[in-house]
């Protein structure tokens, strides 16, 4: 008897744990994905699910990334906002980026975010959030929940991952997930450009994060337009609202 054990967290369907093995709902997006999870597990990127093909249900099956989550908790485990688990993520990212670099989308791809990939980018994980990582031992085992994987820059990547761990959200929503510590984000933030490899001034960075931000305020509203769930569920819950405020916030963020 197969024994399947729901996982928590998930906004739209959520996934469940068999064995092993992960199963969640199969999208337009996820043989692209699938594609990109081969090319790291070719190149020895191990901090990501194996793409292990479809179950009887057509539901997609994944290696399972052991460690904490975060789930449903709030406030957030204490592990997020740790100083190593900004160099944690920043060098995940940077040897995510590398591995992927050589990385050639198949030419019939369909990514969730929309965007076709050309030389010079690469397909980011875009959802490199506290809420996707599995941490074990001290030490980040991975991110899982790549549905949002789409080509982009690297920097774009970068101002995300940065948005969600610093983090540089507005006050309201990351107080409830258990950050009060404003004044010390611009310090968190060096840390971790530090650690990726970054080594530009934080305004210009501020400035991709506040383009980053609010060109997925606007995808969120595009996708939910076009019917998709879990972006519909994102408008209701004021989300695409939220980052434009974020931004608002981010032109008077403390550079110096």
């Amino acid at each position: 008897m197969v024994v399947e054990e729901r996982l928590a967290g998930g906004s739209t369907g959520g996934a469940v744990r068999v064995g092993d093995t992960v199963r969640r709902a199969a999208g337009r997006w996820t043989p692209a994905v699938h594609a990109l999870l081969r090319h790291l597990e070719s190149v020895g990127f191990d901090r990501a699910p194996r793409a292990l093909g479809f179950d009887e249900q057509g539901r997609e099956v994944l290696s399972y990334l052991p460690g904490d989550v975060v789930g449903d908790r709030r406030p957030w485990p204490r592990w997020v906002y740790a100083e190593d688990a900004l160099r944690e993520v920043a060098g995940w990212l940077r040897e995510y980026h590398d591995a992927v670099a050589g990385f050639v989308p198949p030419a019939d791809a369909v990514w969730r975010e929309g965007g076709t990939w050309r030389p010079g980018m690469i397909v980011g994980h875009n959802d490199a959030a506290p809420y996707n990582a599995a941490w074990e031992d001290g030490r980040l085992a991975g991110f899982f929940d790549w549905d949002f994987a789409s080509p982009v820059s690297r920097e774009y990547d970068l101002a995300f991952t940065a948005f969600a761990w610093v983090p540089l959200h507005v006050r309201r929503v990351v107080g409830v997930e258990g950050f009060t510590a404003f004044a010390q984000r611009p310090a968190r933030l060096r840390v971790m450009l530090d650690a990726y490899g970054w080594t530009g001034p934080l305004g210009p960075f501020i400035e991709i994060v506040r383009r980053r931000a609010s060109d997925s305020a606007i995808g969120i509203r595009r996708n939910a337009a076009a019917g998709d769930p879990a972006y519909v569920m994102m408008v209701e819950e004021g989300v695409d609202a939220s980052l434009e405020t974020a931004v608002d916030e981010l032109a008077h963020f403390p550079c110096q």
